[in-house]
């Protein structure tokens, strides 16, 4: 089959590799559309996803597809089965997994980042972490199911009211999930803030009342410090230490954005301590798999609209060197034989 193949850091190739043997658990996945996600950029430049990648893997763990071959240990599922992938693994047998707390599993494991995804034409998956799609859903649609699943896990950890005021930092993809969230909350203002000028017209389609340009390191002067919510979706010191900057007295901060392991942010403990503020991280997407399908089929949620770039498997590599000069809001891998737009330089 073909596969994109991370190789080492910044050495990705595609190539024609064998088809795992299959588990007595699993079912094989003929991958149609795969998205690619900001973690995916991470691994590719050294840092780890959800867990410690080993190269050489096929990355990719935003995927959906067709069941074309099932385990004998399965039932439930059929071949010509349209699925959406949810792709953590746990142990469930640490304290965590014991305690309802499978997404902090001491040896988490996923597809696309432990071992191999849906960068390659077919995909070897447990059969748990299936979900079938209505007929109606699109196989892209289907494939960032996982990413909007995150975005609610992040999202429940906030509380909002019609007198919230809300800030979102970074109007990429994940900001723009956000968006839509926040909106369907009836707050009293979404206000985004975004780099690129060319993505405000659709922040404002999606429910910002307000999207501006992002402002000097963790100050908060020109867009003041008023925010019942801040939502950081960029992962970067001035962004994450403006976030803290922005809450209003009693605020909530969700440090959603997937930062190096390196970085290192400064808050002021007075400031959280005098303005009685609670930071929270967010971490994956347990139990959101089946809520961001309906959302979708519903279309509560846009995801398709929000796709900036599809890419054929063999464009996947340079497009990879050179994603954030490309200026991808999101980006996805076509295997199927739906119409796709090509990048160029």
């Amino acid at each position: 089959m073909k596969a994109v193949v991370l190789k080492g850091v910044k050495q990705m190739e595609t190539l024609d590799v064998p088809v795992h043997e299959l588990q007595a658990d699993e079912v094989m996945i003929e991958v149609i559309c795969c998205g690619i996600c900001g973690t995916d950029q991470h691994i590719y430049h050294g840092n780890p996803g959800s867990a410690q990648v080993q190269p050489p893997v096929i990355l990719g763990h935003e995927l959906a597809g067709v069941i074309t071959k099932i385990g004998q240990g399965v039932a439930g599922f059929n071949i010509g089965d349209r699925v959406s992938i949810d792709p953590n693994l746990y142990c469930r047998q640490c304290s965590y997994c014991r305690s309802g707390r499978e997404h902090l599993c001491d040896h988490l494991q996923a597809i696309g980042v432990t071992r191999d995804g849906g960068m390659g034409q077919f995909c070897a998956v447990p059969a748990r972490n299936c979900y079938l799609i209505p007929d109606s859903m699109s196989f892209e649609e289907a494939a960032l199911v996982e990413p909007l699943g995150c975005v609610l896990h992040g999202f429940r950890k906030l509380q909002f009211s019609p007198l919230s005021k809300v800030l979102i930092i970074g109007g990429g993809f994940i900001g723009q999930l956000f968006t839509q969230l926040a909106k369907r909350e009836h707050v009293s203002r979404i206000v985004v803030s975004e780099p690129v000028e060319s993505k405000y017209s659709l922040l404002f389609g999606l429910g910002a009342d307000e999207v501006v340009q992002p402002l000097s390191a963790g100050t908060a002067d020109s867009i003041g410090s008023g925010y019942d919510v801040v939502i950081e979706c960029v992962g970067r010191k001035e962004s994450m230490e403006l976030a803290c900057a922005a809450a209003r007295k009693g605020g909530q901060v969700l440090l959603f954005g997937v930062s190096s392991p390196k970085t290192s942010i400064s808050i002021n403990p007075f400031e959280v301590f005098s303005k009685e503020l609670v930071i929270r991280g967010s971490f994956i997407n347990p139990c959101t798999h089946e809520e961001a399908i309906s959302l979708i089929d519903q279309g509560v949620v846009q995801v398709q609209s929000l796709i900036s770039h599809r890419f054929d498997p063999d464009e996947v590599p340079a497009a990879m060197e050179l994603y954030p000069t490309l200026q991808v809001s999101k980006g996805v891998i076509k295997y199927g034989g739906t119409e796709r737009a090509v990048w160029s330089d």
